[in-house]
């Protein structure tokens, strides 16, 4: 278990990785941390899909074509690529290293897999998983973004069954069913008071068995 804070060395930051399934949160929740704590850098990740018509390039993603996203990633630019659904997605490696490297402290907002692979690479970092309260509210909060099909949903709700199964390899997961109360646990996190949030406390696990089911 990682022991988190903003300032663990005062001549390296902290890299913080941040995951959840499709629907759970987690975007809204990093954008209101970084607001209650500025310090904080958002690495911001390339990706093949589309943008969004709310989103901008250089602040939500670095949109690139499939082929460039290829060169990048064979010439291992990227800490972290996976594929999600039909897109690629990739952390750049040299921009995170700076920031590290000059005592910044960053925040990651992949999936579970460019997780893994962080660890792998940066062993140092912290984990957070973020859940749903229940399957209900993960389905309502999809449909209340009115950006996809049916279809879509439904595929988002079968995968993120797989994406929650990998909530142990988390060092700390935050439940978002209070928007106020979720945040204030992950600020907690990143000032190193959130022993209470580890991912292996046993009240989850009645949770847990209901989203996994």
């Amino acid at each position: 278990m990682n022991t988190p804070g903003l300032e663990k060395d005062a001549s390296r930051g902290q890299l913080f990785v941040i995951a959840a399934p499709s629907g759970a949160g987690k975007t809204s929740l990093v954008k209101a941390l970084l607001e209650k704590r500025p310090q904080l850098r958002l690495s911001v990740s390339h990706t093949t899909r589309k943008p969004r018509s709310n989103e901008l390039e250089g602040r939500e993603y670095f949109f690139v074509p499939v082929d460039e996203f290829m060169v990048l990633a064979a010439e291992r630019a990227f800490l972290e690529h996976a594929q999600v659904f039909d897109n690629h997605y990739g952390t750049g490696r040299a921009p995170v290293e700076t920031d590290l490297a000059r005592g910044r402290s960053v925040i990651l907002e992949i999936d579970w897999q460019g997780a893994r692979q962080v660890r792998e690479s940066l062993p140092e970092c912290v984990t957070v998983f973020i859940l749903p309260p229940s399957r209900d509210a993960l389905e309502r909060r999809l449909r209340d973004r009115k950006t996809e099909s049916d279809a879509a949903i439904a595929r988002r709700l079968r995968d993120a069954v797989g994406d929650m199964s990998h909530w142990s390899e988390f060092d700390y997961v935050v439940v978002n069913d209070r928007f106020d109360r979720a945040l204030e646990d992950l600020t907690s996190i990143v000032d190193s008071q959130g022993a209470r949030l580890r991912a292996d406390r046993p009240e989850l696990l009645p949770l847990l068995a209901e989203l996994l089911a």
